[in-house]
C-alpha cells in the first residue's frame, strides 16, 4: 500500500471513529447529550425527613430538610480527611471516621475535628422532585 493510500485509509478510519464517538454522545434525535440533563430528579421531597436528611452516596451529596419545605444540599465528603459521611441523626450529619458533626441547616461544624463546614451544593425543588441546581 502506498504512503498516500495508507494516509487516506487512516484518515477515513479516524473520521469514521470521530463520527461514531460524536453520535454516541448524542441521543440521535437532536444531537443533545444523552447524559442525565440538569434538572433530572435525584430525590423526592417525601424521601427527605423533616429535621433529618438523606445521603446520596453515588452523587456525593447529602440532602437535608431542616424545616418543613426547606431543602439544603451539601457535599458528603468530610472536610477533615475526606471520609464520606454516614448518617444523619438529631439534626447533625455525622462522619464515621473521627466523629465530626455538621449542622443540617447550613453544613457548619457542630463538633470537630473537621476544620470547615460541608460545602453547599446547588439543588432545585420543583413540586416533589429534587434536582441538581
Amino acid at each position: 500500500m502506498s504512503g498516500v493510500a495508507r494516509r487516506t485509509v487512516v484518515a477515513a478510519a479516524g473520521s469514521a471513529g470521530l463520527a461514531a464517538a460524536l453520535a454516541a454522545c448524542g441521543d440521535g434525535a437532536d444531537g443533545k447529550s444523552a447524559a442525565a440533563p440538569e434538572g433530572t430528579a435525584i430525590a423526592r421531597t417525601g424521601d427527605i425527613p423533616v429535621g433529618g436528611g438523606k445521603i446520596l452516596a453515588d452523587k456525593g451529596l447529602v440532602i437535608t430538610q431542616p424545616k418543613a419545605g426547606e431543602f439544603k444540599a451539601f457535599s458528603s465528603k468530610c472536610t477533615h480527611q475526606g471520609c464520606a459521611v454516614s448518617s444523619i441523626q438529631d439534626g447533625v450529619i455525622v462522619c464515621p471516621c473521627h466523629q465530626s458533626h455538621f449542622d443540617i441547616s447550613d453544613g457548619s461544624v457542630k463538633s470537630g475535628p473537621a476544620p470547615a463546614p460541608l460545602p453547599p451544593e446547588p439543588i432545585q425543588v420543583v413540586g416533589e422532585e429534587i434536582s441538581p441546581g
